[in-house]
């Protein structure tokens, strides 16, 4: 995003005022990551974190002022001669005009914020993740089921929209349908989202839009959720052969993270609302360290084995 984007979009919030009119504000910030200057202002810059932009508080601003006038003006230009986007003095503190005029000689723009530090991090850094994440859409439908992020997909038509309906009827919580809007948090979280002009309308073939939040209420609707297990509805295939146990999970990934993706075959009668309970149910389980499969198993090695389970219950 250019610098002029972020100063529109959350000048009112973080109390922005723009220092250096005559700078340019089309520079783009590419990095959500904010840094205060630290070791640079004493003049070492070696590690300086490029394309990053600098906060500036109030120990910055008083140690500028401990300098002499020539160790000030050759530390600010030592300073901005490296990549940043744009500086940020805070607690909306007095800037002194050599300051002003090495960032504009350098085409750095200089803003104050009548917020403290602290509040200003936490205004502007989530905001910058969130719009600088990794982003793409998929295909498909996002419900919140039992707190797990459940994303359908399959080929147009297969139900995904009609189950997750049969979900939010039975209290679950639509977050998008048709279109998901995922970002990547971190390195291993992706959170989905509707796109803003979809508002929870849902298309349901036969039937046509309807309002999700008119109809069941805003409790029957999330704004994101994370994805934490892909369902992927497909046709039943005879000459397919399905997971019946559950140990060979298979994985796809979206963004480079790796998500466990569940086939789902189809085929008339199936009860696809209360697999879907059950699919998250089993995954709340797998998140306090129970794996049915594997417990299974083990009660069937015992059973196929009873001398070695007594000697194991008496160790």
């Amino acid at each position: 995003m250019t610098v002029r984007q972020l100063f529109g979009a959350r000048g009112k919030a973080l109390k922005l005022e723009l220092l250096t009119p005559r700078t340019s504000l089309e520079g783009t910030i590419t990095n959500p990551d904010l840094s205060t200057p630290g070791l640079a202002l004493s003049g070492y810059t070696a590690r300086f974190p490029e394309g990053r932009a600098q906060v500036f508080g109030k120990t910055e601003m008083s140690y500028l002022a401990t300098l002499g006038e020539d160790a000030f003006q050759s530390r600010l230009e030592a300073l901005f001669a490296h990549e940043i986007p744009a500086v940020f003095v805070t607690r909306g503190q007095e800037v002194p005009p050599v300051f002003l005029a090495a960032a504009e000689s350098a085409g750095v723009p200089v803003f104050r914020s009548g917020l403290v530090t602290g509040d200003f991090f936490r205004a502007l850094k989530p905001y910058l993740e969130d719009e600088l994440a990794p982003a793409t859409s998929v295909h498909g439908s996002l419900a919140d089921v039992y707190g797990i992020g459940l994303l359908f997909t399959g080929p147009s038509g297969i139900g995904k929209s009609e189950c997750v309906l049969s979900l939010v009827q039975r209290g679950h919580r639509l977050v998008a349908d048709d279109l998901v809007l995922v970002s990547r948090r971190g390195n291993d979280v992706l959170m989905g989202r509707a796109h803003e002009l979809q508002n929870f309308h849902m298309e349901i073939r036969g039937i046509g839009i309807v309002d999700v939040a008119s109809m069941f209420g805003t409790r029957a609707t999330r704004q994101r959720k994370r994805i934490e297990i892909i369902v992927d509805l497909q046709a039943w295939d005879d000459s397919r052969d399905y997971d019946r146990t559950g140990f060979d999970r298979e994985f796809t990934s979206i963004l480079g993270v790796r998500i466990p993706r569940l086939i789902i075959p189809l085929n008339p009668g199936k009860n696809l609302t209360v697999i879907s309970e059950v699919i998250a149910m089993n995954q709340l389980l797998a998140y306090g360290g129970v794996h049915a499969p594997t417990r299974f198993a083990e009660g069937l090695r015992r059973a196929m084995n009873p001398r070695e389970s007594l000697i194991e219950d008496y160790e």
